[in-house]
């Protein structure tokens, strides 16, 4: 259970369970709304099925195509929905002393599974420096921002946008391997 393809699958599933955590067991928008606008009109039910289903295609393009560019995809919709909204969680159950509804499974799941996942991409060379997840990092965390501040429309960016890394992470590896 080590193999990067078969720990990103887990992604998905550690996402319900965020999401059961943040929306049946606490309740996460009433708790984001005391403290941030509400720019988002979508149920909380149907982004579940929007990011799970990106997750999930992201996921079957990687077993399809398993190189470098594939992984990054997958590793940066990890970075965006898991690991910064895990940050996001912490962060602010501290800044307003007030416990974030989610911080729970970011600690407990969130964090632990990601950094599997992050080992593993190191280890099967989908990664190749520290350079490249801080390079994720700042895009997940630039487009998590964008999307706390803006909204759902932010997805649909990235995603038009995700064929382009794709293709220049792509081109990337070929120019290095000649």
């Amino acid at each position: 259970m080590d193999k990067f393809k078969n720990l990103i699958v887990l992604g998905p599933l550690i996402y319900a369970i965020h999401h059961f955590e943040e929306h049946i067991i606490f309740n996460f928008r009433e708790w984001r709304l005391k403290y941030f606008s509400d720019n988002n009109a979508i149920s909380t039910e149907t982004i579940l099925i929007i990011l799970s289903s990106l997750l999930l295609i992201f996921i079957f393009i990687h077993l399809i195509k398993n190189n470098r560019a594939s992984a990054h995809i997958v590793l940066f919709f990890l970075m965006t929905t898991q690991i910064i909204n895990a940050f996001f969680h912490i962060f602010f159950s501290f800044y307003f002393t007030d416990f974030s509804p989610g911080a729970i499974t970011s600690v407990l799941l969130y964090l632990p599974v990601n950094i599997l996942i992050i080992i593993a991409a190191f280890n099967e060379k989908f990664i190749k420096s520290y350079l490249e997840v801080f390079i994720l990092f700042c895009l997940g965390a630039l487009t998590f921002i964008l999307f706390e501040m803006i909204g759902p429309i932010v997805i649909g960016i990235s995603v038009c946008l995700t064929p382009i890394y794709y293709f220049f992470i792509n081109r990337l590896e070929q120019n290095q391997m000649s």
